[in-house]
């Protein structure tokens, strides 16, 4: 006989409690004097709820990155103001935020008396939001391109919003439509057109407007050219303005004061519209027009309850024309750099919300006679969680960073390369990974991770948007593939170098084998794609992860290789390029030339729909 239990494990744990029998004549049933559960009594336990910390001064890997971005004098200043701010998040902003979530906006159609209102109502937690907003500078901040920043407004933007994000009561959504809306406008050749522009990135909180996008129907999705069916009849008066017809399936933000949207024109001597891409147009709406816009509903949504979105009938709205004709969907490019950066901001910082508490948590619950930071195993798994944060704040930082570079006027061609490759990379990524690690941090809360009352469970349903809006992974990884074909390669070409440039300047010895690694997985993901290229795009997803991961370790490394890192910021580098398969099997160059891999998609539709057959379906979902 021998035990199966592992070698260091001598014997299971066994617990043996005394047990004091107590007659039940002895008790006074009246008073139970010592009885700790009796009557209306809970206990005497009360478990420590977790703390949010000022979410500035408590990210040192934040800090640090700043600190070694930014100019020194920039960053002195702007660490004043940026702590200042961190401390509102987790007070003041806070409470805002969490009211949103609890008093989630409605309709309202008519009064009692059958007045129209056609409107959608708030709470006035939201509606102060706008405000603190406004006077934060969330959206002018990048706009105001203050000298004393010396070309780095845009990442010092960035940065305030993504401490923002957590606390904002989605209020952030907004705002990222808004930046959006701003940046369409400037490049557009529209900033001293009307006053849109001024409103979209103003301070002044009787001023400061927000926007709407209004870009998905019922045919839906990212398939704009084939489902966009809103119609455009020019205003015989005015050149510029058409009056739209058509219904928005997802229309966020409806309480917006603007918004931007796409329908296709029609032929005033045909009355025939363009088909596909070519005959979609950009159009700024202002939405104050309750004749000629309806409210259909408010969309009953997993999660960003506190956020009105709805479905609208376009009945005759008036519009300005943004863009050249047939050329909208070019137009919302600059719109989609901007949101899905913000969308990218609201993944990480969701990951470095629910780590905050959790390791909080962890000083303040006692399981097993001991405090759940002294469980290794707990630990680990919360230092896991933290190398998934860390990594995708690299690519978000080098994202914010280039593209301040590129609206200062001083990025290189290569940089505008990189950044046209990183953006849709650096959504797809941080928004799955997001998932994966706020699940994992409301798991490290037990039971109470699971209660909506703790204000935990609602990290994890609003994460569950940010793989979805602006694209979701599949459409991000295919729009990777497009930037590699539209370019002929050049932003593969930036992309190696940029890693050979951390290559080239990490002089750290102890960090050698972590140079090998990269070189190595940079040159496996470049290789695929000079050699497979019928196969990439079936392998998409893979090819995408594997060109994020990548790049997060070169940027970690970079960051390791700073003068100002610090033991943590090695170990990051380190953990993820030793420990970690970058890039999937998928990618292998044997699996590739494996004869059975061209049946591969045969067998995926086997597996998929195997034992499917419409004769089986009885009702439709409801």
């Amino acid at each position: 006989m021998f035990s199966v239990l592992p070698k260091k494990i001598v014997s299971p744990v066994l617990y043996s409690f005394p047990i004091k029998y107590v007659s039940s004549t002895s008790i006074n049933c009246n008073t139970a004097i010592g009885i700790p559960f009796a009557k209306a009594k809970e206990g005497s336990f009360v478990q420590d709820a977790p703390h949010l910390e000022n979410s500035f001064e408590g990210d040192a890997f934040l800090k640090r990155n700043l600190e070694r971005i930014l100019p020194n004098n920039v960053y002195s200043d702007v660490k004043k103001e940026l702590s200042a701010f961190g401390a509102r998040v987790a007070t003041d902003i806070y409470k805002l935020g969490r009211e949103c979530e609890l008093s989630p906006p409605y309709m309202k159609l008519q009064d009692a008396w059958a007045n129209p209102h056609n409107r959608v109502v708030t709470c006035e937690s939201w509606k102060e939001l706008k405000r603190v907003s406004a006077r934060e500078g969330m959206v002018a901040l990048a706009y105001e391109r203050n000298p004393k920043h010396q070309g780095f407004s845009r990442f010092i933007q960035m940065s305030k919003n993504y401490l923002f994000y957590p606390s904002s009561g989605l209020y952030s959504c907004p705002l990222a439509m808004t930046d959006g809306a701003a940046k369409t406008l400037e490049v557009s050749g529209f900033k001293d057109h009307g006053g849109a522009y001024k409103n979209l990135t103003s301070r002044d909180p009787e001023r400061f407007w927000t926007s709407g996008q209004w870009m998905t129907e019922k045919r839906g999705g990212s398939d704009v050219a084939g489902g966009t069916e809103t119609l455009a009849v020019q205003d015989p008066n005015f050149r510029n303005m058409y009056k739209l017809y058509g219904y928005k399936f997802f229309s966020s933000a409806t309480d917006a004061d603007v918004a931007l949207t796409l329908a296709r024109v029609v032929d005033p001597a045909t009355g025939k519209t363009t088909a596909g891409t070519r005959g979609l147009s950009l159009f700024l709406v202002h939405v104050d027009q309750p004749s000629n816009l309806h409210l259909i509903r408010l969309k009953e949504k997993l999660g960003t309850k506190q956020l009105p979105t709805g479905e609208l009938l376009l009945d005759g709205m008036n519009a300005e024309l943004l863009s050249e004709p047939g050329r909208g969907v070019a137009s919302i490019s600059h719109m989609l750099n901007i949101t899905r950066l913000h969308n990218a901001s609201a993944s990480v910082s969701a990951m470095r919300r629910i780590i905050s508490l959790a390791r909080d948590y962890s000083n303040r619950r006692i399981a097993f006679g001991k405090t759940i930071r002294n469980h290794p195993l707990h630990v680990r798994t919360l230092a896991d969680m933290e190398l998934e944060c860390r990594a995708g704040f690299v690519l978000f930082a080098e994202a914010a960073r280039l593209l301040s570079l590129e609206e200062s006027g001083t990025a290189s061609n290569d940089q505008q390369q990189l950044l046209r490759l990183l953006l849709p990379l650096l959504k797809l990524y941080t928004g799955k990974q997001c998932i994966k690690v706020v699940s994992e941090g409301v798991e490290s809360f037990g039971g109470q991770g699971y209660m909506e009352d703790t204000g935990i469970p609602v990290i994890l349903r609003d994460a569950q948007v940010t793989p979805i809006w602006e694209g979701t992974t599949n459409i991000l990884s295919l729009d990777v593939l497009r930037a590699v074909a539209k370019t002929e390669g050049q932003v593969l070409v930036a992309y190696y170098q940029r890693i050979q440039g951390v290559l080239d300047s990490s002089v750290n010895p102890s960090l050698s084998e972590c140079c090998s690694l990269l070189e190595q997985y940079r040159s496996q993901l470049i290789s695929f794609a000079q050699n497979n290229s019928d196969q990439l795009e079936y392998v998409a997803r893979d090819f995408s992860f594997g060109l994020a991961r990548t790049l997060a370790g070169a940027l970690l490394l970079e960051h390791a290789s700073w003068s100002g890192a610090v033991e943590s910021d090695v170990a990051a580098a380190e953990r993820w390029l030793r420990q970690r398969d970058l890039v999937a099997q998928s990618l292998a160059v044997e699996q590739i030339c494996n004869p059975s891999v061209t049946s591969i998609q045969k067998l995926d539709e086997a597996l998929v729909f195997d034992g499917y057959d419409a004769k089986n379906l009885l009702s439709p979902l409801f």
